[in-house]
């Protein structure tokens, strides 16, 4: 009876799961996929031969191709996305944005208030219902299930930029870029206040509240959760508000938002961590007038996924996409400009 050590962990951000293979002492010699395809559940023979093209197998720490031999005690890693869950998504005619288009891959600018995938609460009207309607082939789809062409996700009233891939190859290439996180990710948020730093980086592990299980927490002792960064610049400094560019070193949910609320100055707007609260003392009702006009205009939290950037699947070449803050955030942005000159 074989002795592999195998061991799984799920990444509940970046949606994909995690493998590390010891092969047993007593292991004979067998290429690399038909083993793979023998201790990864739900892994077919094309998702398996994929993730090792785009390396994101690796044997010993090193890339390897599908014919290598397995050996006695070989250390085999591979991160591949999740398999697909069994529940049916119903295509459903949703207009998309499309900023960018080709064989491997689509880039979509993603609107507040919509939802990336199906989930409890949220079976229809997300993104992936839109995508299943429009591109019936995208990867990881089973009959209409799981979450076809999905690398990464943002908060459904985030806005901005997500990669979704059009191939098994491309969702495995892309899916190795976001484990090592060499994508380059690029946040414009409207926070409370004026950082004492124009410029820092906010270290601290992230994970589910211990006293609420429905949002994140910050354990800056990293007694708990995972490792994040978030690198910090503000753009424009409104006093009472500031406009600051984030870049992401890793992917964690609610990343932004926990690590500006955790530097006491949290998202415009944010419902889940206080930015949905008058934060800054002042007798003026015009003041209370002009903040509340302002939460009115936005529908959720004032966070947009400006630009992403990776290698692109197919070229191998660095490609980078932007697109402009939504209307309502620029509007916001002017209204303060106007008070600040009142």
């Amino acid at each position: 009876m074989s002795e592999d050590l195998i061991e799984v962990t799920s990444d509940e951000d970046d949606l994909f799961e995690h493998y590390r293979i010891v092969a047993d002492k007593g292991q004979g010699l067998i290429r690399l996929d038909k083993y793979l395809n023998l201790h990864v559940a739900n892994a077919s023979r094309t998702k398996i031969q994929n993730g090792i093209e785009a390396e994101a197998v690796r044997v010993n720490g090193l890339p390897t191709k599908a014919s290598y031999k397995v050996k006695p005690l070989d250390i085999i890693t591979l991160s591949l996305p999740q398999p697909p869950r069994d529940t049916e998504i119903l295509p459903e005619n949703i207009p998309l944005d499309i900023v960018y288009e080709d064989d491997a891959l689509l880039i979509v600018n993603k609107p507040t208030g919509m939802v990336v995938h199906p989930a409890y609460g949220n079976w229809t009207g997300t993104l992936i219902n839109g995508l299943v309607y429009h591109f019936q082939q995208l990867p990881t789809g089973r009959n209409g299930e799981g979450r076809p062409g999905l690398v990464h996700r943002i908060d459904k009233d985030t806005s901005g930029l997500l990669v979704i891939a059009k191939t098994e190859f491309a969702m495995s290439f892309l899916a190795k870029q976001f484990s090592d996180h060499t994508i380059e990710r690029t946040y414009y948020a409207l926070i409370w206040g004026e950082p004492k730093e124009a410029e820092g980086t906010i270290i601290g592990h992230i994970g589910r509240s211990i006293r609420d299980r429905r949002v994140m927490d910050m354990f800056p002792d990293g007694s708990y959760g995972k490792h994040a960064v978030t690198h910090y610049q503000v753009i424009k400094n409104l006093r009472y508000v500031s406009l600051i560019k984030c870049n992401l070193e890793t992917g964690r949910t609610h990343q932004i938002r926990v690590h500006m609320k955790h530097l006491g100055h949290p998202i415009f707007n944010d419902t889940t961590y206080g930015g949905d609260k008058i934060l800054r003392s002042v007798s003026s009702g015009k003041y209370k007038d002009m903040v509340e006009s302002c939460f009115g205009l936005l529908p959720g939290q004032a966070l947009h996924a400006k630009s992403l950037g990776f290698i692109h699947p197919t070229s191998r070449e660095w490609v980078q996409f932007d697109t402009e803050l939504p209307e309502n955030f620029q509007a916001i942005i002017e209204k303060w400009e106007n008070y600040l000159n009142y």
